[in-house]
């Protein structure tokens, strides 16, 4: 019987459409091509165009010393950006790190619902959290009210402290609940037989042991952070941080490219000087405190940990990111809605951009799959011997980089040669911040797989392109999707490299870019600008749903 079946699935793969494909593949010339191909993409589309466009404008950043108050501005605005991005990523690490043990340690029933809560952030998009946060923080009706005031945090330094918080928690939260799922805990276990309090066995053994995670967790928190420009426009107030600065001049050449050429270095070489430096910091703390320890370990401290925990979580986290739901509601009701839906002025404009965004996220998502997935393979297999971790740091670039300042130096370079349309700039600039994002899952999903089973396929007489189909996606379809995922999201949701492609051309404004301009705008009624954010968080939260029913149905 098994012989008869294994006869059918061979007789189905050979006339099956994937047969061409399979029988190409076995050439080294055609899977050449293919990576080629694909770093050239890389390196054509993503990489080398940003630095093209400030070299193309490096002659007018001199224009800038001409104007001494101008200069300090942006010299300032930079410095306040690493600022806040090195300031929220140690906070977020101290707040984030209990929340995941919990987590993934307690025993409690609220963990499912902790854990589904924990992806609120994600969900909405970083320019209605912006708003969210404000109308909480720093409106009548907010926060402020059960205290008698008229806002609790004014715009400016703080409420965007409190906002990166809000947006790059969960970043910390994921990661390091996937590390401790991963992690064996037989070492911490032997430390507390030993006579270690559970504390100081987490301190001098887990920790440790997890700092990769640590380490990663705080650059992606850090590099979110520092790329962050709609929400951190909304909550700016005359706070000035790098995107902030860039997004209030457009337009100035000089400016522009002097800002964005400092942020690009300057991000880049400081991200890589913690990576190189970070690992080299001894973790524990070699000096015992038993006594402290084993009070810190007690119940009633654990207790108290995990009640301030969870406040963080609820009070500086979740609730204000909800908090615009009470306006959405209002606007259902006041007429709001009808205007909404019948497409007059100025809701024309709003349909037309969530039609952009949508349709530039699909696009750039798309072509971050087919051109991705051979370098996340290059990275995975070490097929390019000791080049390949060039190639993985290469990678990491556009996510380092502030999005506005990649979007301001992608507009010079396309901007000048006039061999594209605006809306394929746009493509360009979105595939170009969300590359990494797919390529790192991927190339991540793809080590995790041991290499002698597609060895085997290989040696049974399987085509490469058969062992991907067979056996490598199969295996990864998950981190497809979820990688699929993260670029979709992350190109609605961006603001800063929009606006710096399109500048005020308002017909090619994406719906992030717009929502931004009505919040600023003092003539634009609430209900208008808190139902766009509505519509905007529940086109991206069905799309997540349906990927997500998707990705469980194919797991």
């Amino acid at each position: 019987m098994k012989k008869f079946e294994t006869v059918a699935v061979r007789k189905k793969d050979a006339s099956g459409p994937f047969t061409t494909l399979d029988a190409l593949s076995s050439k080294s010339s055609v899977r050449a091509l293919v990576y080629v191909s694909s770093l050239v993409f890389f390196f054509a589309l993503v990489l080398l165009p940003p630095i093209a466009g400030i070299l193309q404008k490096s002659s007018h950043i001199g224009e800038i010393f001409a104007t001494p108050d101008l200069l300090a501005r942006a010299n300032s605005a930079i410095a306040w950006s690493f600022i806040t991005a090195l300031t929220v990523s140690v906070l977020d690490l101290a707040a984030a790190l209990p929340l995941a043990w919990f987590i993934v340690r307690s025993k409690s029933r609220l963990i499912n619902v902790i854990d589904t809560l924990a992806d609120i952030p994600f969900i909405i998009p970083t320019a209605a959290l912006g708003f969210s946060a404000l109308l909480f923080w720093s409106k009548p009706g907010g926060v402020a009210s059960l205290f008698g005031r008229e806002m609790f945090v004014s715009p400016g330094f703080y409420l965007v402290l409190l906002l990166h918080f809000a947006f790059s928690y969960p970043v910390i939260v994921r990661v390091m609940v996937g590390e401790l799922l991963g992690y064996k805990e037989v070492y911490e276990v032997a430390a507390k037989t030993l006579g270690a309090p559970p504390f100081t066995a987490v301190r001098t053994v887990t920790l440790p042991l997890l700092k990769p995670a640590l380490i990663a967790s705080f650059l992606l928190s850090f590099a979110r952070s520092l790329s962050e420009t709609g929400a951190t426009v909304i909550a700016a107030g005359a706070f000035e941080n790098g995107p902030v600065f860039i997004f209030n001049n457009t337009g100035v050449e000089g400016v522009l490219a002097y800002v964005s050429s400092l942020l690009i270095l300057t991000s880049v070489a400081v991200f890589f000087l913690i990576r190189l430096v970070a690992p080299k910091l001894r973790l524990p703390i070699k000096r015992a405190f038993p006594s402290f320890e084993r009070e810190l370990s007690s119940k009633a401290s654990v207790r108290l940990r995990d009640t301030v925990t969870l406040a963080v979580f609820l009070f500086i986290v979740i609730i204000p990111s909800l908090f615009v739901a009470l306006p959405m509601a209002n606007a259902l009701f006041d007429g709001t809605l009808n205007t909404a839906l019948t497409g007059s002025r100025p809701w024309n404009a709003f349909w037309r951009s969530m039609l952009l965004s949508y349709s530039i996220g699909f696009i750039a998502t798309l072509a971050n799959i087919i051109t991705g997935l051979p370098i996340a393979i290059l990275i995975a297999r070490r097929k390019l011997g000791n080049a390949t971790p060039i190639l993985d740091a290469l990678v990491d670039i556009p996510i380092i980089v502030p999005s506005i300042a990649l979007g301001v130096s992608l507009s010079f370079f396309w901007g000048s040669s006039g061999l594209i349309s605006q809306f394929w700039v746009l493509v360009f600039s979105h595939a170009t911040i969300t590359y990494t994002y797919f390529v790192k899952s991927m190339s991540a999903a793809i080590e995790s797989l041991t290499p002698e089973t597609e060895e085997v396929a290989s040696t049974l007489g399987a085509k490469p392109f058969t062992i991907f189909r067979r056996i490598t996606l199969p295996l990864t379809k998950y981190s497809v999707f979820s990688g699929a995922v993260l670029v979709f999201t992350r190109s609605v949701g961006e603001t800063g490299a929009a606006k710096a492609v399109v500048g005020t051309a308002t017909e090619w404004y994406t719906a992030p870019v717009l929502l931004v301009n009505w919040i600023r705008d003092p003539e634009t009624p609430l209900s208008q600008s808190a139902l766009s954010v509505g519509f905007l968080i529940l086109a991206s939260f069905l799309i997540l749903v349906m990927l997500r029913l998707i990705v469980r149905g194919k797991r």
